[in-house]
């Protein structure tokens, strides 16, 4: 499991890298609530992108954006909303949920940034 967990570092911080390329600033990596995890907290400029990182090694069963249903959705929101709560100061910014889809491997990581994936009147 630890070098799956490795793995799973190694691809978030693929992701964080390539948005940090397109001006997004990391604003919290991995908090988690008792009711989900944000893997990464972004600023895209006054935005907050809650942003989820799905790895997948075989795209034949679709990519990692696929694989984030409706009850993972939930629980990002969730997630997003005990974040809020957390950061009043942050409350009031636009928000929204993006997912960076990572197919490949370690050395030659493919990523795919799928910005507002879906929004809360979506749930």
């Amino acid at each position: 499991a630890s070098d799956a967990r490795a793995r799973g570092a190694a691809f978030e911080a693929a992701a964080r890298a390539h948005l940090e390329a397109r001006g997004l600033r990391l604003i919290q990596a991995n908090a988690n609530f008792k009711v989900g995890e944000l893997d990464l907290v972004m600023a895209d400029g006054d935005t907050i992108a809650f942003t989820e990182v799905r790895y997948r090694a075989r795209a034949d069963f679709g990519d990692g954006a696929d694989s984030v249903d409706w009850r993972k959705m939930r629980k990002l929101a969730r997630a997003a909303q005990a974040w809020l709560l957390r950061n009043p100061a942050l409350a009031e910014r636009p928000c929204r949920f993006d997912v960076v889809s990572v197919t490949g491997s370690e050395d030659a990581p493919v990523i795919e940034w799928i910005r507002d994936a879906f929004r809360l009147d979506d749930l």
